[in-house]
Formats: C-alpha cells, sequence, structure tokens
C-alpha cells in the first residue's frame, strides 16, 4: 500500500508524464477525441485528481459523445465497433444510459437504451439494449436489473465489449420473449429515427 501510495505521488511530480498527460487533454480537445478523454479520464482518476478536473473530462465525454451521436443519427450513420472513437461514444453514452437508470430517471434511460439498440449492427449487443429499454419500462429497479438478470459472472475483463451487459440470468430471447409487449413498443418508438433520422431527445442527455 505504502509502495503504491509512493509510486502515485512520484507520478504526480514526473514531469515526462505530465507533459504526456497535457499534450494527451489537448489533443484530446483539438480532435474533439472521446477515446483519448477515456485516457486523460483514466491518467487523473490513477494520480488523484481534483474532482473539478475529473467531471471537466466526464462533461467533455458525454458532451462530446452525444453531439457526435445526433450527427451520426442526421447522417444516418451506425455505429463501428471496431473504430475506437466509435466504441469510445457507444461506451459514453451506455455510460450515461446505466446512470440514468440507476438515477430511476425512466424517460432518459429508455431514450438511451432504444437509441443504442438503433446505433448497433451486432446483434449480441442490440439485443442486449433492449432487454435494457425492457426492463425499464417494465417498472424494473436499477439493482434488481443488476442483481437478478444481469450475468456479469463470466465477463472478460480483457474484453472490451465487456463493459456492455449483453449477457443475462436467462437466455436473451426468452427474456425478450417475456417483454414481448415492451419490446413492440420500443420499436414502435424507434420508428421516428428510422423514418426521419431524428436526433435523440436532448433531455437524455440532461
Amino acid at each position: 500500500m505504502n509502495e503504491e501510495t509512493l509510486d502515485i505521488e512520484a507520478l504526480k511530480k514526473d514531469p515526462e508524464f505530465l507533459e504526456n498527460l497535457n499534450r494527451l487533454e489537448k489533443e484530446m480537445q483539438e480532435e474533439h477525441s472521446i477515446a483519448k478523454g477515456y485516457q486523460v479520464l483514466d491518467a487523473k482518476l490513477v494520480i488523484a485528481a481534483s474532482e473539478d478536473e475529473i467531471n471537466e473530462i466526464f462533461t467533455f465525454i458525454v458532451n462530446t459523445a452525444f453531439d457526435r451521436l445526433s450527427n451520426y443519427l442526421t447522417e444516418p450513420r451506425k455505429f463501428d465497433m471496431a473504430d475506437p472513437e466509435d466504441f469510445a461514444t457507444a461506451r459514453a453514452i451506455y455510460e450515461h444510459g446505466i446512470q440514468r437508470y440507476s438515477e430511476n430517471d425512466q424517460k432518459g434511460a429508455k431514450e438511451i437504451f432504444l437509441v443504442l439498440y438503433h446505433m448497433f449492427t451486432v446483434e449480441a449487443l442490440k439485443e442486449g439494449m433492449m432487454v435494457h429499454a425492457c426492463a425499464v419500462m417494465s417498472g424494473t429497479e436499477f439493482e434488481v436489473f443488476i442483481e437478478e438478470f444481469a450475468d456479469v459472472s463470466e465477463a472478460d475483463p480483457e474484453d472490451p465489449m465487456a463493459f456492455f451487459i449483453t449477457t443475462f440470468v436467462q437466455p436473451t430471447d426468452m427474456l425478450l420473449a417475456m417483454w414481448g409487449n415492451y419490446v413492440q413498443q420500443g420499436k414502435e418508438e424507434l420508428k421516428v429515427l428510422e423514418e426521419n433520422d431524428a436526433p435523440v431527445d436532448s433531455d437524455s442527455k440532461g
């Protein structure tokens, strides 16, 4: 523990580390890079930067992600999860949806999960997001969803896709069949995006 503390303290004063971090943060802003935003955030969390600094990076990530999502919906364009920026954008929006769900913002969470369903092309991710949306629409509380529905026991921490909950205690197709009415409701709401390429309601961004 002491060695770890000393290493972090040394890192905070390491001119090369601080120079690289400043350069990365500058590139993040200039390139509007969410992927680099996460790199900056990770570094600032490691050195226990101030809450204001961390919140500033969080805000940049979320705002940039929703701006990019809005542009993609207008083009229209789907997420390419092999692209680091698209992956980081999807991650930011998903994490914001999870935050909304945990705060019992059902409208905001549902809209975010549905728009992710619309934006993903990987079937496991699409179905996973629909399960999230149906759970919200069914009134399932966040804690119940995480503890009784989600199954992250075999999630590989080295797998980037582990950021997204896509495995559940019951098979996904069974859950979607059980929540068939909500699946239909969600797809009806998505017709607006599919027909008009309209951007997600900005209220979801909070």
